[in-house]
């Protein structure tokens, strides 16, 4: 799935943080036929003139020349020329791509973060390795195997990641400092479980709510197992958020909107130059195929997202609430290469029952095609509403218009949260500040915290605490520039701080139990 956005004084932050989102989205965007294909290529032998001009340069140049990097850029530069789906990925980058899409990754379970020179475990996954042994939030991680420093050494996320990470079943020493005292464990890497459904949980007694994070493999078994629950507790209209779902395995998003449609109706269809027509239809009886549903997406909800959005609007089968979405109507296939690396081309496009195909135009390059991304980004953040209407209109069986050649039109629009239009907001994102800050707090807090028995009781009595001053604080005593007066005052930025606090002990679910609570926009549109 993929994504992309500058502009005046006020919303100049959004350049990194948007870029941010482009980089992540964009090898991960999209959506994907499942599996992963060998194809032939000639050898040099063939005399093709980029092949030539490889070996050439690795036979003739003047100097030394990392050929795994040339032969990056002059894919890159290549399939630049041609949609901005299609990618080379080296062979470096392919295991940790790959597992965008598995329900598991391979490793010891924990997350963590960084924070100036210390590397906090900032979340133990149950079950996991980690947790076996005994890892707790907070823990400071020193060393892996005597050797290798994660703390005290300038790496990045990623670096540490590496270090951490290996092969399931290989063994490791984790030496790491709790309380001031050093600790060293041994754990045994393994298949760790990683869940595509964020948050599952009723907002009221009738009104369900599930969050899908991506469409990876099993995220229609996820989805099932999320929403059977929520049914046997007597729910009769269901919110699906895909805010920030880049997209995925086109299957599951077929899958997932057969429980959802009724009858033997077409969900979407895929053709392209060499692939020919391909239909998907709901066929079996579905577990909600009548209550009320609405769907929540914004600009960075990409791909197999608008395959499931867009076939619920096609049918009138949902109201979808938010903002345009990305316009991403391209199917990918990858095809392993002999250098271990591998090629995500573009080999079809998909189109909603309506015949809609939502791709945004990029025949002015992709430079082009990510500055309309974030200008849009840009836009909503400062409250404007989106009112293109591209491309060709369509009528649904109840006569609404619906377009096609632009992303998904929402039915009804919902502003983006206004704290995220602040440039000091963005600084501290960005620096990681808000995150050090909250960590910290729930670290001396966590007695207190873990107290409480539901994320809404939480939410009930920290509203009423004055986290923005707490947050100002610790930041002055960190020598860091403190809040300005509008922020202090800003009560949107008073409920990003709880919600990060409940998701110090509730995970994910804790987070989107808080901000829901707290959003005024979302609890009207659930109420509508």
């Amino acid at each position: 799935m993929q994504q992309n956005q500058p502009r005046s004084t006020q919303t100049s932050w959004v350049t990194p943080i948007a870029y941010a989102v482009v980089l992540l989205l964009g090898i991960g965007i999209g959506i994907f036929l499942k599996g992963s294909f060998s194809i032939g290529f000639p050898s040099l032998d063939s005399n093709s003139a980029m092949d030539e001009i490889i070996e050439l340069v690795k036979s003739k140049y003047v100097d030394q020349v990392n050929l795994d990097s040339t032969q990056t850029k002059v894919a890159d530069f290549y399939l630049g020329q041609l949609d901005p789906h299609s990618v080379y990925i080296p062979p470096a980058d392919l295991v940790e791509v790959n597992e965008q899409l598995q329900p598991n990754f391979k490793g010891i379970g924990i997350e963590f973060q960084q924070f100036r020179d210390s590397v906090f475990v900032s979340y133990v996954i149950p079950g996991g390795p980690a947790a076996k042994v005994g890892l707790k939030t907070g823990d400071i991680l020193l060393t892996v195997d005597d050797t290798v420093k994660l703390s005290g050494n300038k790496l990045d996320g990623e670096a540490i990641k590496q270090k951490i990470k290996g092969p399931a079943e290989e063994s490791l020493k984790l030496s790491v400092l709790r309380n001031q005292q050093k600790m060293t464990f041994n754990l045994t890497r393994a298949s760790v479980p990683v869940s595509p459904i964020d948050a599952a949980y009723m907002l009221s007694d009738t009104i369900g709510y599930i969050k899908i994070d991506k469409f990876a493999d099993r995220t229609y078994e996820a989805f099932m197992q999320a929403l059977e629950p929520l049914l046997k507790k007597g729910m009769k209209s269901l919110v699906i958020d895909l805010r920030g779902n880049g997209g995925g395995l086109l299957s599951e998003a077929v899958g997932i909107v057969d429980e959802l449609l009724a009858g033997n109706k077409l969900i979407v269809y895929t053709e392209g130059l060499h692939a020919p027509r391909v239909n998907y239809y709901s066929k079996r009886e579905g577990l909600f195929e009548t209550g009320g549903l609405t769907i929540l997406m914004d600009e960075t909800s990409a791909s197999a997202s608008e395959v499931l959005a867009g076939a619920l609007q096609d049918w009138d089968r949902a109201k979808v609430v938010g903002r345009r979405s990305y316009g991403k109507g391209l199917v990918q296939q990858q095809f392993r290469l002999s250098n271990g690396g591998a090629l995500r081309l573009t080999t079809a496009k998909y189109f909603t029952p309506l015949g809609r195909n939502i791709q945004r135009p990029y025949k002015n390059g992709k430079m082009a095609y990510e500055h309309d991304f974030l200008e849009r980004m840009v836009q909503s953040n400062e409250g404007n509403i989106d009112t293109a209407s591209v491309g060709k209109a369509y009528k649904t069986p109840k006569g609404n218009t619906v377009y096609g050649g632009g992303g998904i039109i929402p039915n009804q629009w919902l502003p983006t949260n206004a704290l995220y239009a602040d440039s000091n907001y963005a600084n501290l994102y960005v620096q990681g500040s808000m995150n050090e800050f909250v960590l910290q707090y729930y670290l001396t807090a966590q007695k207190s915290i873990n107290q409480y028995p539901s994320v809404q009781a939480f939410v009930a009595d920290y509203a009423k605490q004055d986290l923005t001053k707490s947050l100002d604080q610790y930041l002055r005593k960190t020598k860091q520039k403190g809040l300005p007066a509008s922020m202090l005052q800003n009560p949107l930025l008073h409920q990003q701080l709880v919600a990060y606090l409940a998701r110090c002990k509730w995970h994910k679910q804790g987070y989107y139990e808080a901000i829901n609570l707290m959003d005024n926009h979302f609890k009207s549109v659930v109420k509508n």
